[in-house]
């Protein structure tokens, strides 16, 4: 119906005549939202002041923000790719996090770097060293105010909202897995490799109890929104609830054959826990009648990730260990051709004693990353779901347009090759685009590549031109403290042309008989008399390059490097050949 490609943020995949790419930001919610505030009603009216949407263009500017449709969570369902960023070097992204605000999007990496990009262009902002470890957990506290991360190496550090580090605390001797805020942001509570979850005091970063009693590492930790209530998954294929204030275990569930990667409670109710492992289903419990209600089947591979959208409460996103992405309603079965439907518990007699009911997903992007997905973070607002996995690439998706069908034969849904054979995805174009986020990481980092030319070293040998500096002395100072420096030795034949002996009888006969007396000391030299010309051999007195004949002793300033140069030797090798 729209006829265009899906190029990730491109409008419409055609580019101005000799210009840059349309590029529009569609995925600003601010129209969307300045409709439903002009045009919503009571919240016992629910939705019915709003014309029903449909799949024309035309219907565009009708549209509704997730909190104006949350009787429809099917609309927002994020099927559309819409842009992949990339770091200049490039790790694995092991966790993705808005911020709460929801302008910046932060991601870290297996090297241990912060990494923010625009929430609404997805361009790269900022860069920075964050851990000295590969990154495993980030969470915001809930009143917005503070950042935790950990690390591989156990280490927990407190951050600003401008991400000023304040402080850093070695919550284990073993890795850190996940951690999470309490819901009056007081305490943290961390799992870790070495079996145990530790909850902490916020404030003086202390630990305060220990919660031991799986037999295995503690792969993840989440605690209830509103509730006193833990909840951990292991490798020992347990989930279990705790009391954080005695530190008791209150219920063990098993239903998982491998180990528990994620557990997380759903944020609107907080009523259902959702939880996958390194196998191809995902089960929600109900944790008022501790036990599992819903299976989630269709991946193939084992699923490493899941999340719950922060408006719609019976929706929930999984991401597998094959790249395949999968969005699943919990009030709609989907099942397949030839699968016969099911009762959901909560329709049955005996809630308690019921089968779980088998939910397959409502829609697939089977092509979403080429490897496992790691992390997955809504936008707070609900319309942009950020993807992070093992093949090194953070992710945008969102909901299509009315109208819009080109993303169901994109390469995302149906593969790169089968894309490219039915014309919805080109090499060219993804060519050009990989070349274009390049030069632009390549701007923001390192500037233009001519502006730092090479350093020209005159006198080899010395510290600090064209040699390694001198190692410190034990003192540990790089002077050494009142030490003698140990220089390296001058080369043989240094300095090169000594001048010869000059005739002191000669030199008194130019001053007029004697020679002038030596200024004391920080006085600068009497001027010359009028026609003074040096004899030849004498090198030049300060101050005195540019009198007499002879200028070879002035040392002029180079020329810089010419940027239209540079650039021509850029185009000769094939990069820049095209006009940005």
């Amino acid at each position: 119906m729209d006829g265009g490609y899906d190029h990730g943020g491109v409008d419409g995949g055609r580019s101005r005549t000799g210009g840059r790419p349309n590029r529009r930001n569609a995925t600003d919610i601010g129209n969307t939202y300045v409709h439903y505030l002009e045009n919503r009603r009571p919240k016992y009216q629910a939705s019915r002041g709003f014309e029903a949407e449909r799949p024309t263009s035309s219907y565009i500017h009708d549209m509704l923000p997730p909190a104006g449709r949350r009787s429809r969570p099917v609309d927002s369902i994020p099927a559309r790719h819409l842009h992949s960023s990339l770091n200049k070097v490039k790790h694995p992204v092991n966790v993705v996090k808005w911020t709460p605000e929801g302008r910046r999007l932060l991601t870290g990496s297996t090297s241990g770097e912060f990494t923010l990009w625009n929430g609404t262009g997805f361009n790269f902002e900022t860069i920075m060293q964050a851990h000295d470890h590969a990154l495993r957990a980030v969470t915001y506290s809930h009143n917005d105010e503070w950042l935790i991360s950990a690390d591989q190496a156990g280490i927990v550090k407190y951050w600003q909202t401008n991400f000023n580090n304040v402080k850093e605390i070695q919550a284990h001797a073993d890795p850190v897995r996940d951690l999470a805020f309490a819901p009056t942001d007081s305490k943290f509570v961390t799992a870790s490799d070495d079996a145990s979850l530790k909850i902490f005091d916020f404030a003086g970063g202390t630990e305060e109890s220990v919660l031991t009693g799986h037999q295995w590492d503690a792969k993840c930790v989440d605690w209830h929104p509103t509730k006193g209530l833990l909840v951990s998954g292991s490798k020992d294929h347990q989930v279990k609830l705790w009391d954080p204030r005695t530190g008791r275990c209150l219920t063990t569930l098993h239903g998982h054959k491998n180990t528990v990667a994620m557990t997380k409670f759903e944020p609107t109710n907080g009523v259902l826990l959702a939880s996958c492992a390194r196998d191809p289903v995902a089960r929600v419990f109900d944790i008022r009648m501790m036990r599992d209600v819903f299976l989630l089947k269709g991946h193939d591979k084992e699923i490493s990730s899941l999340t719950w959208h922060p408006i719609h409460s019976s929706m929930l996103t999984t991401g597998g260990g094959d790249g395949a992405m999968h969005h699943y309603l919990l009030d709609e079965q989907n099942p397949p051709p030839g699968t016969a439907s099911t009762l959901s518990p909560y329709d049955s007699v005996n809630p308690t004693e019921a089968s779980a009911q088998t939910i397959y997903p409502a829609h697939k992007t089977q092509y979403a990353h080429e490897y496992a997905i790691w992390a997955m973070d809504w936008h707070p607002l609900g319309h942009i779901l950020a993807t992070g996995a093992n093949d090194k690439v953070t992710r945008f998706w969102t909901r299509p347009r009315p109208g819009e069908d080109s993303y169901i034969n994109d390469r995302w849904h149906i593969g790169q090759a089968a894309a490219e054979a039915q014309g919805t995805w080109k090499k060219s174009e993804a060519a050009r685009l990989r070349e274009e986020e390049e030069a632009e990481a390549e701007d923001e980092a390192d500037a233009l590549p001519d502006q730092s030319g090479p350093s020209r070293s005159y006198l080899p040998g010395l510290p600090g031109i064209g040699m390694t500096a001198l190692p410190p002395h034990p003192d540990g100072t790089s002077l050494g403290g009142a030490q003698q420096l140990d220089f390296p030795p001058l080369p043989m034949g240094f300095p090169p042309g000594a001048p010869p002996p000059m005739d002191m009888e000669s030199l008194k006969k130019m001053f007029g008989g004697s020679l002038p007396p030596l200024p004391p000391n920080g006085m600068p030299l009497p001027p010359p008399p009028p026609g003074f010309v040096m004899p030849p051999g004498f090198p030049p007195l300060p101050g005195m390059g540019g009198l007499g004949n002879d200028a070879a002793g002035v040392r002029k300033r180079g020329p810089l490097p010419s940027q239209e140069e540079s650039l021509q030797a850029e185009m000769r090798l094939g990069r820049y050949t095209k006009a940005r």
